[in-house]
């Protein structure tokens, strides 16, 4: 068998025509990883003991004639923001360096159960902070695609798993674009579902109100089944929506002729020119598929940076004083008295992006700052969602870039933060309005760097998203 080129249905007919066993797949896909990551670093920790059970379980079923499954003996990796029981979850910090959490996450729950095998942990920018994944205590990833390049973050860990084919299929998190930035810098589809279509129990929070969880992979198919599968309401996560789940993979086999698509006018004021070129191309092909192209406008897009990082820097500062020393695994060798514990502990361990995010926060939260910077910062993000809203009165669905530019080299930004925050311009506003979007790979770039395309649809349109991203992807579109 040959694991790089493996998708969900190939595993399934495999499975079904006796050509592998779950077995014999978890052990080539644990080895290849093993192999490949000392290249990408792009794993954290691979769960050989788990990943090799559950594939014990799913031949044990075929065998007795059940449905192991729609994901049974697919290997899919887990960013380290989510929690995994019995196996380290370090959310990419040293103040978590040996934290094995005791319980799993809904979303990882639901994929064991329907036959996932999850081989590993993917490495992540510390606590789901950053847009490169250079902010991980445990090294940076590189990309597959470019080694002396991002991969993206904070989900770089999850998109280069499965670009370099060591995953099928992997989870991510995205709170300002984490997980459509990576896909489109390591050239894989990635999505990010309406706020409270899928369970934030297990998700480690950053920001609470932006954090969502979805999948990589490499193909329109295979992102929606395990989206199908982690998605719906779930009793311990407030915040998670009643909706009820459609069939995303009936709304792929129609086709897009007459859907109105819109683009955004502040979307391409300075697109670079080859990712221009790319997105440009896709539109056009959308355009040759019979969809009608519209210009509309999303008139507060200029405010969404500053009004991403008052919010999600205010909830990070909030999120994160429970590691204190206290509770979790690491506590400063160095402190003689309590407040010397809480100082060191937390100066010793923290990175440098999680420190600035936490100063921001705890800033625009202070007495005499929170109605001047927090109140308001949270007025505009009305004002963003307001603006979905009406576009979505006339379209069906905005295609946008999801990056200015492809993937850049390793160091390229880190003493510049202002310009790495900048790289997540055209994710932030999904987030703040809370509707799902998504990258399709659209081309490359001279250098043979992946270009992504966004698609974003109104809330709980999942299956318009996947309706389109799937004509695209049939029509040729991931290689224009």
């Amino acid at each position: 068998m040959n694991v790089p080129t493996l998708t969900i249905a190939g595993i399934q007919e495999g499975l079904r025509s006796r050509q592998f066993s779950a077995a014999e797949l978890a052990s080539e896909a644990l080895k290849f990883a093993a192999a490949e990551n000392p290249k990408t670093n792009a794993y954290l920790l691979l769960s050989e003991e788990r990943a090799i059970q559950a594939a014990r379980n799913v031949d044990a079923a075929l065998a007795r004639g059940e449905d192991p499954g729609v994901l049974a003996g697919v290997p899919i990796a887990v960013k380290d923001v989510i929690v995994t029981k019995g196996l380290r979850t370090t959310c990419g910090s040293r103040l978590l360096e040996h934290f094995v959490p005791p319980y799993d996450a809904t979303a990882v729950e639901r994929m064991e159960k329907a036959g996932a095998l999850i081989v590993g942990k993917a490495n992540c920018d510390e606590f789901a902070m950053g847009s490169s994944n250079e902010n991980s205590a445990f090294g940076p990833v590189r990309n597959p695609v470019a080694p002396d390049r991002v991969p993206g973050g904070s989900s770089g860990g999850s998109a280069a798993v499965v670009a370099q084919g060591t995953a099928v299929a992997s989870l991510g998190s995205d709170t300002g674009g984490s997980i459509r930035q990576p896909a489109s810098f390591c050239g894989v589809v990635g999505v990010t579902p309406t706020y409270g279509r899928v369970s934030r129990y297990g998700l480690v929070a950053f920001a609470s109100s932006l954090d969502h969880i979805g999948p990589f992979a490499r193909n329109v198919h295979d992102a929606a089944l395990l989206l199908q599968v982690i998605a719906g309401r779930d009793a311990r996560d407030a915040t998670s929506a009643f909706a009820p789940v459609p069939d995303y993979r009936q709304s792929m086999q129609q086709d897009v002729k007459g859907l109105r698509i819109g683009l955004p006018k502040e979307y391409f004021d300075g697109l670079g020119d080859e990712t221009g070129l790319q997105i440009r191309k896709g539109i056009e092909l959308l355009r040759s598929q019979g969809c009608e192209v519209v210009e509309v406008s999303l008139p507060h897009t200029q405010y969404a940076i500053a009004c991403y990082y008052i919010i999600c820097t205010a909830e990070a500062s909030s999120n994160l004083a429970r590691y204190d020393g206290v509770r979790y695994t690491t506590r400063s060798a160095n402190a003689k008295t309590m407040i010397d514990m809480y100082r060191m502990t937390r100066g010793e361990a923290f990175g440098a992006e999680c420190k600035r995010r936490i100063m921001l926060g705890t800033y625009v939260l202070s007495a005499g700052y929170y109605d001047a910077y927090y109140l308001k910062a949270q007025k505009v993000r009305a004002l963003i969602a307001g603006d979905f809203q009406r576009a979505f009165e006339k379209v069906d669905a905005l295609v946008t870039p999801v990056s200015p530019f492809p993937a850049f080299k390793l160091g390229e930004k880190l003493d510049d933060p202002i310009q790495m925050y900048l790289s997540d311009i055209y994710t932030i506003t999904g987030d703040l309005a809370g509707v799902p979007c998504m990258s399709v790979p659209c081309g490359v770039t001279r250098e043979g760097l992946p270009v992504g395309m966004q698609i974003l649809t109104r809330h709980f349109d999942e299956p318009g998203m996947f309706r389109l991203a799937a004509a695209f992807e049939r029509a040729g579109g991931f290689s224009v």
